[in-house]
């Protein structure tokens, strides 16, 4: 069988398969002007989503138009600018919404689903609501029961455990603004913890992340953080003692030809 022959641009060929920047050219011993602009612009919105405003109204409003429960907290940074400073402050809650939290306490059911800024309320703002959309009936199949939605701001990923233990749940799926990229400025994560509580470290999570329109679609996102759910409540345990092996569930799930 005779060999294709290789493109003739294989640079080219391959710049249509990935956001990276490859076979960007020189001008002398610099880099094309077009391309030093992209760069500038990606860069300049990696900026922007740090720094854009965490509609907490718009998240607390569609997640009830959802039919469920929603509150709204706060980290312990006072402004955008102390958060950055100090992602401790990201991790514990402000004694007022403490207080609020402990008096909704025992009612979480089994997960509670924490909706964070975290390092791109951007976005948080475009993809929360429909991933969440996408999850709940995945829940419901699966005979889990989410009590409510808390929506924080100031967030860092470990302020999910105190507000998980302060309500009582026994997991909880922080979906938070991921650090934005060059090629990714609005992407979301996923973190999934077990028996939370304050002082637990990042391997005892689990992590779903690249959900944004280049990346994991809502309904792909939605079924892998539902079937760790799942597994993480019957074998009581997240992090690196469960493996994501929803890929193989899902292929067993697709019928035969």
């Amino acid at each position: 069988m005779k060999t294709p022959a290789p493109p003739s641009r294989p640079l080219e060929a391959l710049r249509e398969l990935t956001p990276a920047r490859v076979g960007l050219g020189r001008s002398g011993a610099s880099m094309p002007t077009d391309a030093l602009l992209a760069f500038t612009l990606d860069h300049a919105r990696a900026r922007d989503a740090v720094h854009a405003a965490f509609d907490a109204p718009h998240l607390v409003a569609g997640l009830a138009g959802l039919g469920l429960e929603v509150s709204e907290v706060s980290g312990q940074a006072r402004d955008r600018g102390d958060y950055l400073r100090r992602p401790d402050l990201g991790r514990l809650l402000d004694p007022d919404s403490r207080r609020a939290l402990e008096e909704r306490s025992g009612g979480a059911g089994e997960i509670v689903i924490v909706i964070g800024d975290g390092l791109s309320p951007a976005a948080v703002n475009l993809h929360a609501i429909e991933l969440v959309r996408h999850l709940a009936p995945r829940f419901t199949e699966a005979g889990i029961r989410c009590g409510h939605v808390v929506v924080a701001s100031g967030a860092r990923v470990a302020l999910g455990d105190e507000i998980g233990a302060v309500l009582g749940a026994r997991m909880v799926v922080m979906l938070i603004g991921e650090r934005p990229g060059l090629s990714a400025p609005d992407s979301l994560g996923a973190y999934l913890t077990f028996a939370p509580r304050i002082g637990l470290t990042d391997e005892k999570r689990n992590c779903v992340s690249n959900i944004h329109g280049a990346g994991l679609s809502y309904d792909e996102a939605a079924f892998k953080i539902a079937w760790l759910v799942r597994e993480a409540i019957a074998r009581q345990v997240t992090g690196v003692a469960l493996k994501d092996e929803s890929g193989t569930a899902l292929i067993s799930a697709r019928p035969i030809d």
